[in-house]
């Protein structure tokens, strides 16, 4: 499917899906209508399932070759360093916006919502955050099962020691070994392209499930929560963009076209992992190298997820307001450092934002359970912040790529471009070409 054309069927399978979801809503019963949506869902979670069987496989692939086309420690560590320097002001920026516009908005004042029982369960794990078991769960202990479970922090760590390895291996054999996975990438492309495929039925699901359990009335009774933190989301998204244009000029405005589809699809399905694949391969078409996109992207997902921090320190003090709790500036303060340390290890936890909020919330004397104010509109929330993620991710790869030196000219759209029509192999991002572009 090209690439415009996914974008029209995922923008047809939203509309869709928010028709079909509300005829289900209003037609059927409650109790019929989770059990139409679970359908739903069923067909959400088979696309995610398709998804997710690409991750390791190409994460894995992607940051040994570019660990090995690096070809030193140096060089990693340069790289490194500049993403986390910018992936943390990037945090530390979003908690702010997030602090700020929760202030001034004020969404949880006036609400009048019933408080739920302070014994109330909310089912989430939130004992398994803390920094003792982010830094363990950091290092797998065996690398199939880290490959099983698509833990991008341990694929990251093994890969480190795998591509490093390679480096030392002059012979023919480690030529061929790097060919392997150079091969490798290609091929999952590929395999990206056929998943994609079925990115709006994925789409169609995920909106219509949610639809059909929530309605649209939950939209009105939460209706300035929810515009005031879109509003919080679209400034973040202006100082993302203005920081990509500092760095890369007005060809920040080509990399967000590119990346259109791929924000699309984690917008509508609340998945970074679904757009995670498309995501690296228009950033290869941006011009961005391999080594440096194999190397920062899944960094990115693991420490930069702009979306989900400006979330956090929102959804803390909507609570707190709902509470009649005032949280004075000095443990606002508090609350942004213990959000910086404890979000890092949201990596490879379910519903990783809640159960951020849902540890911290005690902290402050709010308690855990009063979490369950937000869940149930969590999915519409989820869409803005997984979208801004995406957004985050790929400007920073490009960001870093420049200063690298390793940002190259935008590849032709294939879409327009007759002659890469006539020949779509040599048109592909990831294919091999005559030499790398200046």
């Amino acid at each position: 499917m090209k690439f415009n054309k996914l974008t029209t069927w995922v923008l047809i399978a939203l509309v869709a899906g928010i028709v079909v979801g509300y005829i289900c809503n209003t037609a059927f019963p409650a109790e019929t209508s989770k059990e139409i949506a679970s359908y739903f869902t069923a067909l959400t979670e088979i696309f995610l399932h398709l998804v997710k069987m690409i991750i390791a496989p190409l994460v894995f692939a992607t940051l040994v070759v570019g660990i090995a086309s690096m070809g030193d420690a140096k060089s990693v560590g340069r790289v490194g360093a500049k993403a986390l320097g910018w992936f943390v002001t990037a945090s530390l920026i979003s908690l702010l916006l997030g602090l700020l516009w929760a202030n001034v908005f004020r969404p949880g004042d006036g609400t009048h919502l019933a408080l739920p029982d302070a014994s109330a369960s909310t089912h989430l794990k939130t004992a398994s955050l803390d920094f003792k078991h982010f830094i363990v769960g950091i290092f797998p202990k065996s690398i199939f099962e880290a490959l099983a479970t698509n833990s991008v922090l341990q694929i990251v760590v093994f890969s480190l020691f795998f591509g490093f390895a390679l480096c030392t291996v002059k012979s023919k054999t480690g030529d061929v070994i790097k060919s392997f996975f150079e091969e490798l990438v290609h091929v999952m492309i590929r395999v990206t392209d056929y998943v994609m495929l079925f990115a709006p039925v994925g789409v169609f699901a995920a909106v219509a499930a949610a639809i059909t359990v929530q309605g649209l009335g939950v939209l009105t009774t939460y209706a300035k929560f929810i515009a005031s933190f879109y509003f919080a989301l679209a400034t973040l998204w202006l100082v993302l963009i203005t920081a990509g244009y500092i760095v890369l000029r007005k060809r920040v405005f080509t990399l967000l076209s590119l990346v259109k589809a791929p924000t699309l699809i984690a917008f509508f399905t609340a998945s970074s992992e679904a757009a995670y694949p498309k995501t690296m391969e228009q950033l290869e078409k941006f011009g961005v190298k391999d080594e440096v996109t194999g190397f920062v992207l899944p960094m990115g997902y693991a420490f930069n997820l702009d979306g989900s921090m400006i979330y956090q320190a929102f959804a803390i003090l909507f609570i707190a307001q709902v509470y009649g709790i005032e949280m004075s500036f000095a443990t606002q303060l508090s609350m942004l450092l213990v959000l910086m340390i404890s979000s890092k290890g949201m990596a490879g936890v379910s519903r990783a934002s809640l159960v951020v909020v849902a540890a911290t919330l005690p902290l402050f004397g709010l308690p855990e359970a009063a979490l369950l104010l937000i869940m149930g509109i969590d999915v519409f929330l989820d869409m803005g912040r997984t979208a801004t993620n995406v957004i985050g991710n790929s400007i920073a790869t490009a960001a870093v790529a420049k200063w690298e030196g390793k940002l190259g000219e935008t590849q032709p759209d294939t879409d327009v471009l007759l002659t890469a029509e006539a020949n779509p192999v040599e048109a592909h991002p990831m294919a091999p070409t005559g030499g790398q572009p200046a």
